[in-house]
């Protein structure tokens, strides 16, 4: 048995470009794949947002405006969008804040980081971006200069996002589950410095594009195995977005999710085009002992 189980990870192993991509994903996702497939090639309609008193309406995935309407922000006062550019979520944060909470979004990308900047200055009303700091610094290594500091954090991490690359032939055509590897190497790194920038009774809201599980639901599995193996340290929560909070920014529809091992998940074969995206909330209730 164990000769068998070795042979299919070597076959997975050398799943490469279109056709391994294609072998990989039907296989995840059975008779759903087609469907699936074929909701990514359709175009993706994206809402407006448009905060009271800003210059600009912004545009995004009506699927992020769920994600980022799920991290509940009533009493915080110190908030982290962790990965923040383009900017879409950051706005979504924005404009649910408290009026006394502050907002650090940040992005590792200095040319990114610039686009987030110009999103915040001209989507957002001067009163609310004036308690917003754009910052440039790699999320992954935070944690070493502070700790547990911050009451709500949104990593929505860099990921495989598998729509995009099924649409671009020379993404495609070198795809492999090395890749897949190497983000979830990169998912890790930044999910656990949030976790220890998370303040005890802070909630985390972790979010991708992915549909691979590596780079979901097994990264809150680690999680557990790393920071909760008495079962105490943090809880999962369920969503509950509430619609009101944001009526005055977007007319918007929420697309429906699913339930998944540790979080839930956004397809859009079954919700107009939205998504994917995968998300999961948890609340730390002890410190990190060291």
């Amino acid at each position: 048995m164990k000769k068998k189980s070795g042979d299919k990870e070597n076959k997975k192993e050398k799943l490469f470009g279109s056709q391994g991509f294609e072998t990989y994903y039907s296989e995840l996702y059975g008779q759903r794949w087609p469907a699936l497939k074929e909701a990514f090639f359709k175009e993706n309609q994206a809402v407006s947002y448009h905060v009271p008193g800003a210059q600009k309406e912004y545009f995004l995935d009506s699927a992020s405006v769920l994600a980022a309407l799920c991290l509940p922000l009533k009493g915080a006062e110190n908030i982290l969008d962790l990965c923040a550019a383009p900017g879409g979520k950051t706005l979504v944060l924005a404009s649910r804040m408290d009026e006394d909470a502050r907002l650090s979004s940040n992005e590792r990308s200095a040319e990114r980081k610039h686009r987030l900047a110009t999103v915040v200055e001209t989507c957002l009303p001067s009163e609310i971006s004036q308690r917003i700091t754009v910052s440039c610094s790699d999320g992954a290594t935070w944690c070493k200069r502070q700790s547990e500091c911050f009451d709500r954090i949104l990593l929505d991490a860099p990921c495989s996002s598998e729509r995009h690359v099924i649409a671009d032939p020379k993404y495609l055509n070198t795809w492999s589950l090395s890749r897949i590897k190497t983000v979830s190497m990169e998912q890790w790194a930044l999910l656990s410095s949030a976790y220890r920038l998370l303040a005890v009774g802070g909630i985390l809201l972790y979010s991708t594009c992915a549909l691979c599980p590596q780079e979901n639901d097994e990264m809150i599995e680690r999680l557990y195995k790393k920071f909760n193996k008495d079962g105490n340290a943090f809880k999962l929560l369920e969503p509950d977005p509430q619609l009101d909070e944001i009526k005055n920014c977007t007319n918007i529809q929420l697309p429906g999710f699913e339930k998944t091992k540790y979080g839930y998940q956004i397809l859009p074969d079954k919700e107009n085009g939205a998504g994917p995206i995968f998300f999961t909330i948890l609340q730390k209730q002890i410190t990190i002992m060291s």
